[in-house]
């Protein structure tokens, strides 16, 4: 029986600040977050940077309920559409402090560690660390280097540095008297989560059917799921958005399912979650995952929208091409006379046609990320080079999967980023693996075909001929560390 949607209203926009519900009418689709905090209701706390998700001047803390507790969230505000918090609490930089004026412990670490010079930046800074507070200190975890950089990386600061910033997020102590209240919130957050928005300028459909369908009545409205790059489209390329249809809520989708030969990533899973998911499996994955973007964008791109996105410089799309991943499409159609969902399964490394485009058709979504478990004997590189460690576009994106038996290389997949209009898997380079010893000879013929399989471009990030050497230089550090010989990565050295 196909499910009726909502009569089209525009339904306010409804989320829990400051121990209360804030509604405001009337918030086009395409606004920011950003602007909504600083031109609506003047919360100038908020500051605006980069306007791209970069520099982290804007962080803001969401939080939704889960389980009956809130989880927390970092986010960039100045690419975040304002209707996608709805039915969410928000925390700005002045929200922490007590009435009295006692400083929250994020806000206390910072000044007794000097870790705000110019200012600019700090309150972004004391988001991130609020959101890391609350995720780790509030729940009894210690806060050490690593995870202090990792929620760090989002942020960038110009005058202090940033070891008096993680000296204080690695100071951090409980305290009681300003731990979150979170019943209140909750309650509130279980109210608002009863409407659902499936009709107007901004749809937020809970479910799949009603997303299909949504998407079947509206094809030309603009799918979101996270925002991390259409809210650049608004920001720098000053585009309008007059429909959206946000993906972000349905419940189908925000599951990773794992199965005897594969896991099934929804297309509304945030990235920290799906590398974390695929990490279970290759942890080499982890640090890889650490070096897409920073944390806040993360936490609120998805994977699955990073991949029907299709930019050739999106930094999973090598990594899946290379572990054999594919996408289930689905659509609402009508089939002799009655509405049916239908799917198709696609081989990530057939899905590309063209620069940002795709056999996704009019209709259709892309719902789940399809990666197949480890083979027995499976080796894994995967490898980012850009012009910073953390938080920045690739030069070159390439993963290896490769299985060696008896010192012959009997299957190999290859996926490569930042050198084609799409991202690309290297075929021929793999036809000159299979079969033959990995050895340093077939290492030579597989770093000469890969430098004539793609034709990079030049650009800000680097030359096309810089392009083509890293490739076959990635390829080596393939065959170093696949073979057992003594490399240092970078990471290792923090």
């Amino acid at each position: 029986m196909k499910p009726t949607l909502h009569p089209v209203t525009e339904a306010p926009l409804r989320f829990w600040h400051r121990n209360a519900v804030v509604e405001r009418h009337h918030v086009p689709p395409d606004r920011t977050l950003l602007d909504l905090l600083r031109e609506d209701l003047r919360l100038t706390a908020t500051k605006e940077g980069c306007a791209a998700g970069d520099c982290g001047a804007c962080t803001v803390v969401v939080a939704e309920t889960v389980n009956g507790l809130l989880q927390y969230r970092a986010v960039n505000s100045c690419i975040k559409p304002a209707q996608s918090i709805d039915g969410l609490a928000l925390w700005t930089a002045a929200d922490l402090a007590r009435p009295d004026g006692t400083l929250h412990p994020v806000q206390q670490a910072m000044v007794e560690c000097h870790g705000s010079q110019c200012g600019f930046c700090t309150p972004g800074f004391v988001m991130s660390l609020f959101a890391l507070y609350q995720r780790t200190v509030a729940q009894g975890q210690a806060v050490d280097s690593h995870r202090a950089h990792e929620a760090l990386s989002g942020n960038l600061c110009r005058c202090t540095g940033y070891r008096p910033i993680v000296q204080a997020a690695c100071s951090l102590q409980a305290d009681a008297a300003q731990a979150v209240d979170e019943q209140p919130i909750v309650a509130a957050l279980q109210k608002l989560a009863a409407i659902e928005k499936t009709g107007g300028a901004y749809l937020r459909p809970s479910n799949l059917s009603a997303l299909l369908q949504a998407r079947a009545q509206h094809p030309q409205a603009q799918l979101i799921a996270g925002a991390t790059d259409a809210g650049l489209w608004i920001t720098q390329g000053l585009r309008r958005l007059p429909q959206i249809i946000d993906l972000t809520r349905v419940a189908e989708l925000r599951r990773v399912e794992r199965y005897p030969q594969h896991i099934a990533i929804g297309a509304a899973v945030n990235l920290q979650d799906a590398f974390e998911a695929l990490a279970v499996d290759r942890p080499v994955i982890a640090p890889f995952g650490e070096r897409f973007a920073g944390w806040p964008v993360r936490q609120s791109g998805t994977l699955g929208g990073n991949v029907a996105n299709g930019s050739p410089i999106g930094d999973s799309m090598p990594l899946l091409i290379a572990l054999g991943a594919q996408v289930v499409l689905m659509a609402w159609r009508n089939i002799k006379g009655k509405g049916r969902t239908v799917h198709r399964h696609v081989p990530l490394d057939r899905f590309y046609t063209g620069y940002r485009q795709s056999l996704l058709a009019p209709d259709e979504v892309l719902a789940w990320v399809v990666v197949p478990r480890p083979a027995p004997g499976e080796w894994l590189g995967a490898y980012k080079v850009s012009k910073r460690q953390e938080d920045d576009i690739s030069a070159v994106c390439l993963a290896v999967q490769l299985h060696v038996q008896d010192g012959h290389i009997t299957a190999a997949r290859i996926g490569a980023g930042g050198v084609a209009a799409t991202p690309a898997r290297a075929v021929k380079t793999e036809a000159t693996l299979i079969g033959q010893p990995w050895n340093e000879a077939t290492l030579a013929t597989a770093q000469q075909a890969i430098a004539q399989e793609f034709s990079p471009l030049s650009d800000l990030r680097a030359s096309a001929d810089y392009r083509r050497q890293i490739l076959g230089q990635l390829l080596r550090r393939a065959w170093l560390e696949s073979t057992g010989h003594s490399t240092i990565r970078l990471e290792a050295l923090a």
